[in-house]
């Protein structure tokens, strides 16, 4: 088992420098001169000579790579072209409503999986209705099911608020930066709720593709282990379809089912991006979106980064629970 995780951690290291290599390439390719970014088209030749020692730009590739891998091992980015502070502490400042918005799809998204694949192994009543609906969400682009969203339980139903994580104006700030564990920090239940509200409807927009997507691979590998010997021999001994599903079967299905919760994840933070956008939630993607259109390299290379770097560990951490469920991934 040591060996294993020792050959995951490995690959994770291997992955990041690889990433961070494509982002130094495209950052040199880039038409965009870092210098008169920071000083202006109209600096003296003198002031941008200065400026690219300075910034060690003068030196060789290799040199400028070692350096650049060394500050950002280390959580600097560099400068944002456009707020003129250092990447890091704008990531830092727009990075927890992501992560929280992020975290209550997954929640959303594990459970209605969770709930499909057992409804339609153990054929529930209604789980052909389920099903479908799901289904049918799925099938939507995540902009459109927002669109859509906004204008039946906003604007008619009035269920929930058009944007925003919060309509309080003395809502919490820290220590976490997650307004519901903000919240249940300094006993604020008025804050709890009224983020949990802000949160329901794009966190679905975002969980329902997904969910369907982990719950057919898990349904699947339910069905196939439910016919296998070893619970033909559970039910001659009169257990019951609910038990030998959850004390028997559910561990040898959940491989596949969590290597496509790590793919899913993966997808998920790239929706969540976009779902900021319809919802006005002001998170990592409200920041790229106004970072891509002044060619802000550094804020979008710093957001690609850390991204990368999440559902790189995202999925290490996959592979450790599928070692878990089933030891032979281990010996294999």
């Amino acid at each position: 088992m040591i060996r294993f995780v020792l050959t995951r951690l490995g690959a994770m290291v291997v992955i990041m420098i690889a990433l961070i290599a494509v982002m130094f390439i495209l950052a040199k390719v880039s038409p965009l001169d870092p210098v008169h970014a920071q000083l202006g088209a109209q600096a003296s030749a003198q002031a941008v000579a200065e400026r690219r020692h300075a910034l060690g730009l003068d030196r060789p590739m290799f040199s400028q790579f070692l350096s650049y891998l060394g500050n950002v091992a280390h959580g600097d980015f560099g400068t944002s072209y456009r707020t003129r502070r250092p990447v890091s502490t704008d990531i830092a400042d727009f990075l927890p409503a992501t992560l929280e918005l992020a975290f209550m799809a997954i929640v959303i998204s594990i459970v209605m999986a969770t709930l499909l694949a057992f409804s339609s192994v153990l054929k529930w009543p209604g789980a052909r209705l389920f099903r479908g609906i799901l289904y049918l969400g799925s099938s939507a682009p995540m902009f459109l099911l927002g669109i859509i969203g906004l204008i039946v339980f906003y604007q008619r139903l009035g269920w929930v608020p058009a944007n925003g994580r919060t309509s309080l104006s003395d809502a919490p700030t820290g220590p976490t930066g997650f307004l519901v564990l903000d919240g249940l920090i300094h006993a604020r239940f008025d804050v709890i709720g009224d983020a949990l509200h802000h949160l329901i409807l794009p966190a679905f927009v975002i969980a329902l593709g997904p969910a369907v997507a982990i719950g057919r691979v898990l349904q699947s590998s339910l069905a196939e282990d439910a016919g296998s010997e070893y619970v033909k021999t559970a039910r001659a001994k009169g257990l019951g379809e609910t038990r030998i599903l959850f004390g028997h079967v559910l561990r040898n299905s959940l491989g596949a089912a969590l290597s496509m919760t790590g793919l899913q994840i993966g997808l998920m933070l790239s929706g969540v991006l976009v779902v900021e956008q319809v919802f006005g939630w002001p998170g990592i993607g409200q920041y790229i979106a106004q970072s891509i259109p002044v060619a802000d390299f550094p804020a979008i290379s710093g957001v690609t980064i850390v991204l990368g770097g999440a559902y790189v560990v995202i999925n290490a951490i996959v592979d450790l629970l599928q070692a878990a469920a089933d030891p032979r991934i281990v010996i294999a």
